[in-house]
């Protein structure tokens, strides 16, 4: 359907109206975002962290309330990537449930899978990284490389001819 012809041919109104018939066409590949990018895009926004830098290193600090480490994952990928990644499960599943008759009334803290991608700066030494999670809260440290000494001027011994 044209919207022009309804008398809504704002720029808004046509962008929105071409997004809807881009999600109505299944028939194009490439119309979107793949469900898994959605997935991640998702589990990165709901995971806020502070990031603090010390002279002598890189510290990120993630709320993580009820995670177990096991639960946590902290990987670094293509050289400079920290990847901060894991699962929040329900504390009680069905079977429990329904033994004892317990029934959520209000379901309201986050679960589902949660990650963070920092992109490391060059002076991060990715091989002294270090992690310690302590209630609730996981504490990333990344170390930095010490800085380049300068070059020293090279003195030449001059021979006598």
């Amino acid at each position: 359907m044209d919207i022009s012809l309804m008398g809504f041919d704002t720029p808004f109104l046509q962008n929105l109206h071409h997004i809807l018939e881009a999600t109505e066409d299944k028939k194009s590949a490439n119309s979107g975002p793949t469900p898994a990018y959605v997935r991640d895009a998702r589990a990165m926004a709901a995971t806020p962290a502070d990031v603090k830098e010390y002279p002598t290193s890189y510290v990120f600090i993630v709320d993580m309330p009820g995670l177990k480490s096991g639960d946590i994952k902290v990987q670094v990928e293509e050289e400079n990537v920290l990847v901060i990644s894991g699962e929040r499960k329900r504390e009680n599943d069905e079977a429990d449930e329904k033994e004892s008759g317990v029934k959520y009334v209000r379901m309201e803290r986050r679960i589902g899978k949660f990650m963070r991608k920092f992109a490391l700066p060059e002076n991060a030494n990715v091989d002294k990284i270090s992690a310690i999670c302590q209630d609730g809260v996981l504490t990333v440290t990344v170390e930095k490389l010490p800085p380049p000494e300068p070059k020293k001027p090279k003195t030449i011994q001059v021979k006598v001819a």
